[in-house]
């Protein structure tokens, strides 16, 4: 099989964003958005999903971190959408509960060609480093919107922010890695309409 992936370019007045997806990967990754701790958690979504991701954004940091991490979203949803192609042979549906530590979180995705974001994460902090933890939702909003897909998150526990967050990033990578895997028995798409 092909490897499925995606070259996307995105510049704005707010971001300048370039970003290489690689389903079937391996789980590298080279990833520079100017934002420490978004960074990490975008290394997390590639180790993984087993998924290859080169991302560098320059963004108005200086007003703060909104337009990169929003901008971010965005264009990894349009890198997921261009990747996965027709949808044929895929499973569509993944779904994982991810542990770390105290925090316990759970996601669901749908690969259904119909945005749909469905988010309960609650931070005790409204910082991990420079990041605004309220930018998680950003994040995972913009993906669903432009990737055309539901996204379930849902935490179930949890006590520190840091793994908060890096669970849900890392419970929606393997989610993802399960949605694009692909089944032989499926000989076009996974829908009752044949279309998806």
């Amino acid at each position: 099989m092909n490897k499925r992936v995606a070259k996307i370019s995105r510049k704005t007045k707010e971001t300048d964003i370039v970003c290489e997806l690689i389903i079937d990967g391996s789980g590298k990754s080279e990833i520079d958005t100017g934002i420490g701790f978004f960074d990490h958690m975008l290394e997390g979504f590639a180790r993984h999903g087993l998924f290859d991701l080169y991302l560098t954004c320059k963004g108005d940091l200086d007003v703060d971190s909104h337009h990169s991490v929003e901008d971010c979203g965005i264009v990894m949803g349009q890198a997921i959408s261009q990747a996965i192609g027709d949808k044929k042979g895929i499973r569509r549906y993944g779904h994982f509960m991810l542990p770390m530590d105290d925090a316990l979180i759970a996601c669901a995705v749908d690969l259904c060609g119909r945005p749909y974001f469905n988010y309960d994460l609650k931070f005790p902090d409204e910082r991990c480093g420079e990041m605004e933890t309220a930018l998680v939702r950003e994040f995972f909003y913009a993906v669903s919107y432009s990737a055309a897909m539901n996204i379930h998150l849902k935490q179930l526990d949890g006590l520190n922010s840091h793994h908060i967050a890096e669970a849900a990033f890392k419970a929606f990578a393997k989610s993802l890695d399960m949605a694009t895997d692909t089944d032989p028995r499926i000989e076009d798409v996974l829908s009752t309409k044949g279309a998806l």
